[in-house]
């Protein structure tokens, strides 16, 4: 497996390009890359690297959208890279996978993502500070990774480091989604991030936000994350430091109190009852105002409508109706989903029909990941 950059697949290039990673004064230089896991193995025991994924909108027939890996710190919290957000915002649509296997069938756990949040001082071009924290809509059991202590990590060039991600492998036999890890040695260090070159593995497309971890006396810490790379993911790849993050980032975050959890509207009569901000909203879906209307709560890649009972396939749900994951997993994850406007009837001839039934982005998303892979270690 190729730890390298799994920074978001789709969004990186797509928004920045194939721009080289610059050196910035403080960090080491480094040209940017993309791979997951390279000459790598499999990762049965590392439960807290986690995958992150676009939100699922269908219940069957929609691809698992990939954009990067990500270290579990605390019980509902997620370290990963901060470009991973990219193609959706921090306000964007998100699930967490934790799991051996995500692709081609996943074996594993689905969490929704109720807050992301990136690094301040988070610099694209230079990739200094990419991280980001999700916060997840409920507790995992699995244990998180140790976090050092700040100032307590020496990393000397030569230092041994172990690498985990869902990322490419530059192996067709070895496809991407799965979880892997790889031995990589630190090339060079500075206060906010460290290089690190094959030995003999590397990072590449999809690592980006994944762990790596550095033995601290009889105990693995999390060292730091990897953020970007060389194009080839063969020769070096870039990391941001765990404990540059803390005083500023991680600690604030993790002491966070948790949000009060107000009353909701029902699932079953969103087309009738307004909301005013996202906290109206079941299951993390947004409050949008659509034409100056009201605001109703809905799933950026669905248009307006109720979720009414359990199913298992479109065919379920009658005329119109479409079998729609309102919660990641659970009896009650799949729902009908009813839109409020009935579409508009096809054209009968001539000119651009409209889509039938409700716009769907993972569609699309899918589409652009096997047509544009961008050289991030998303």
């Amino acid at each position: 497996m190729r730890p390298r950059h799994t920074a978001a697949r789709l969004g990186v290039l797509l928004l920045t390009g194939l721009a080289g990673c610059l050196p910035v004064e403080e960090q080491p230089s480094l040209a940017t890359g993309t791979q997951p896991v390279v000459n790598g193995t499999d990762a049965p025991g590392d439960e807290a690297t986690a995958a992150l994924v676009a939100r699922r909108t269908r219940c069957t027939g929609e691809p698992l959208t990939l954009l990067c890996s990500g270290a579990l710190i605390a019980p509902d919290v997620v370290l990963t890279a901060a470009h991973c957000l990219d193609i959706f915002g921090p306000e964007g649509p998100y699930e967490v996978f934790f799991g051996p296997e995500l692709l081609p069938e996943p074996r594993g756990r689905f969490v929704r993502v109720t807050r992301a949040v990136r690094h301040p001082d988070y610099d694209p071009k230079s990739h200094a500070f990419d991280a980001a924290l999700l916060r997840l809509a409920m507790p995992v059991s699995t244990a998180p990774l140790p976090l050092p202590t700040p100032g307590t990590l020496p990393l000397p060039v030569g230092t041994a480091l172990r690498a985990v991600g869902f990322g490419d492998t530059r192996d067709p036999l070895l496809p991407p989604g799965r979880r892997r890890q790889g031995t990589l040695s630190v090339q060079e260090v500075s206060a906010s991030a460290f290089r690190a070159g094959p030995a003999p593995a590397m990072s590449c497309v999809g690592d980006s936000g994944g762990p790596v971890l550095v033995n601290e006396g009889a105990r693995e810490v999390l060292a730091g994350i990897t953020v970007s790379g060389d194009v080839a993911c063969r020769t070096e790849a870039l990391h941001v430091r765990a404990d540059a993050l803390w005083d500023t980032f991680l600690q604030p975050f993790l002491q966070e109190p948790p949000a009060p959890a107000p009353p909701v509207l029902p699932a079953e009569a969103l087309c009738q009852a307004p909301c005013t901000q996202a906290a109206d909203c079941p299951s993390g879906l947004t409050c949008e105002s659509l034409d100056g209307g009201p605001g109703r709560c809905l799933l950026p890649a669905l248009q307006e409508g109720n979720y009414g009972t359990a199913c298992t396939e479109d065919a379920a749900c009658g005329a119109g109706g479409l079998c729609a994951r309102l919660e990641p997993e659970g009896a009650d994850a799949c729902r009908c989903f009813t839109p409020c406007t009935a579409p508009a009837p096809p054209r009968e001839a001539g000119g651009c029909a409209g889509l039938p039934g409700p716009v769907l982005l993972p569609a699309l998303l899918g589409w652009l990941a096997v047509r544009r892979r961008p050289r991030l270690r998303g």
